[in-house]
Parts: C-alpha cells; sequence; structure tokens
C-alpha cells in the first residue's frame, strides 16, 4: 500500500510594508494642517503682536520726543520772581526791552499775569486769589531757526539789571528728554529682540518635534538618496508658511490695535484729560515709518521661522547620520 503524497510547501511572499502617508503620492513631506501646526502659528501671532506694539511704541515715543525736543529747543524763557523793594511790572519791561536787542530772537512775550495764575489751576484748583502768592511772571522768548544767541553774555547782563531774573534756555531739559527718549527706544529694541529669540526658540522647538515624527520618512528619503538639502528645503518652506501666516495675524492685530487706540485718542478729544494726553503723546499716530516697523518685524518673523528650521533640520540630519 503506498503512501499519499505530501503536497510540496510553498511559503507566501512577504507582504510590502506600506510607505508612511507623507511619503505616498501627492503627500508634502511636513504635514500641513496638524493640531501642533496651528499651535505654532497662535504662538507666532501673539509673539508677532507683542514685538509688533513694542516697535510701534518706540516710534511714538520717538516722533513724541522729536516735537517735545523741536518744542523746548526753539524757545528760551525769563522767569521774574517778585521782590518787595522791586517793582515787577518794570523789571518785566525792562527784561523784555533787553531780550528783544539780542541777535537771534524772533519775538519775545511777556505772559500775562492773569495767564501765569492759570497755569497753577490743575495743582491749586480755580477760584483762589493769588493776589498774596508770590507768583513768578514769565517772558517767553522764541528763537529764530538755526539762531544760536549769545546766552554766555545774556544771562549775566540781565541779571545784572534785573536781579531777579532767572534765564532758562531749556538745554537741561533737552538733554533730559533726549536721555528719557533714548531708553524708551532701546527699550523697545530689547523687547522686541526678546520677542524674537522666545519666536525662534518655538520654531526650533517645533521643528525637531515635527523632524521625530517623520523619523521615517526622513531615513526612506535617505535611503533612496535624496540629501540634507532636499529635506531641509522641505521643512524650511513649511516654517516659512506657518511664520508668515502667523506674522500677517499679528502684524494686522498690532496695526488695528493702534489704529484703535488713536480713534479713542481722537474720540476722547474733547475730554479733560486730552490736553495732557496730546501734551504727552502728541496726535498718538505712528506714521508710515510706525506701519513699517510692524510690517519689518512680521516679515523678520517669518524669515527667523525659515532660517530656524533649516539649521534644526540640519543639524538634526547630522545627528542621525
Amino acid at each position: 500500500m503506498s503512501m499519499p503524497e505530501t503536497a510540496e510547501y510553498e511559503p507566501e511572499p512577504a507582504r510590502e510594508k506600506p510607505l508612511p502617508v507623507n511619503l505616498r503620492r501627492d503627500q508634502p513631506l511636513v504635514p500641513v494642517d496638524t493640531v501642533a501646526g496651528r499651535a505654532l502659528m497662535a504662538v507666532i501671532a501673539i509673539l508677532t503682536f507683542l514685538a509688533a506694539l513694542s516697535a510701534g511704541a518706540a516710534v511714538l515715543a520717538a516722533r513724541a520726543s522729536e516735537q517735545w525736543r523741536g518744542a523746548v529747543s526753539d524757545e528760551m524763557t525769563i522767569q521774574i520772581r517778585p521782590d518787595s523793594h522791586r517793582g515787577i511790572e518794570e523789571d518785566v519791561a525792562r527784561a523784555v526791552a533787553m531780550a528783544q536787542a539780542l541777535d537771534g530772537i524772533e519775538s519775545v512775550r511777556a505772559v500775562p499775569k492773569a495767564e501765569s495764575d492759570k497755569l497753577l489751576e490743575p495743582w491749586l484748583g480755580t477760584g483762589l486769589d493769588l493776589v498774596e502768592l508770590p507768583v513768578p511772571r514769565l517772558i517767553v522768548l522764541k528763537l529764530r531757526p538755526g539762531a544760536t544767541p549769545d546766552i554766555a553774555r545774556f544771562g549775566p547782563a540781565l541779571r545784572k539789571e534785573v536781579p531777579t531774573a532767572i534765564l532758562d534756555d531749556h538745554r537741561l531739559w533737552v538733554r533730559r528728554l533726549s536721555a528719557m527718549a533714548s531708553t524708551i527706544i532701546f527699550s523697545g529694541f530689547v523687547v522686541v529682540l526678546l520677542v524674537l529669540t522666545a519666536a525662534a526658540l518655538a520654531v526650533a522647538f517645533a521643528t525637531r518635534g515635527a523632524m521625530a515624527g517623520s523619523r521615517e520618512s526622513v531615513e526612506v528619503l535617505h535611503f533612496v538618496g535624496a540629501d540634507d538639502d532636499f529635506i531641509a528645503r522641505e521643512f524650511q518652506s513649511r516654517f516659512i508658511r506657518l511664520g508668515l501666516r502667523g506674522g500677517a495675524a499679528g502684524g494686522v492685530a498690532a496695526i488695528v490695535a493702534i489704529a484703535f487706540l488713536g480713534f479713542l485718542a481722537s474720540f476722547w478729544s474733547t475730554a479733560p484729560e486730552a490736553e495732557q494726553l496730546q501734551a504727552l503723546f502728541g496726535a498718538f499716530e505712528i506714521g508710515w515709518a510706525g506701519y513699517a516697523a510692524v510690517l519689518l518685524v512680521a516679515i523678520v518673523v517669518a524669515a527667523i521661522a525659515g532660517l530656524v528650521s533649516r539649521i534644526t533640520v540640519r543639524h538634526y540630519l547630522k545627528m542621525l547620520a
């Protein structure tokens, strides 16, 4: 009795491992619409908004400081203090005559006593009798543009004729205003640098996370002969788009916020506090230079996103190699 012949065993062919999703046809190497990408774009938008506001505030401070210095440097004041042994009206008239004879002076104006008393109302209130108070009298000297009066000789001559007179050429105030404006502008610049540094760190961490999630894809690309430049360009283009979208959103939000603050300042122009705000910030407008600074910040954020992502990718690929 013959034994039945056993069928020859044939092993099943090995199934090919499917490609990662982002290496399939018509799929980007870096995922486009992910939670991490949307979160990074929101972070970039917030940082751009803060940096743009800092840049706009610096431009606003620079414009206001220029107005202050222009108003202060074009004038000098003479203060006549009351003296019981002298007639203050005669001293005022004598000081006005001497100031009018000084070269480089465009106009001389003696501030009336009623106007001088009104300057004290914000501190003393209204309805007070200031007759008994020793309120000084002021004389405003308007300088010609580009003129440099001989203050070194005029000051002692004025004190000789009117011992109670004090000449203020505002040089001290100009120096203080310049120092204050420089401090504000430098502070705004430092804030912008810190925010841009934070944006660069956020992009670097996001790029490393994306690289870690796409490690299989990167290994396959290396296996088929793709160079580091190709992979870096793919990640760089993705993060540049994220940076542009986030920077544009933050920049537009900053422009809207600045325009809204300007609208509020103009809306409150009839309020009692409007005069102080006008003196402090001017017209509360940053001008074309301010808006250009805001747009520049948004562009720089996008450029930083692309550059940092490229550097991070190349460093990561070297570590894999």
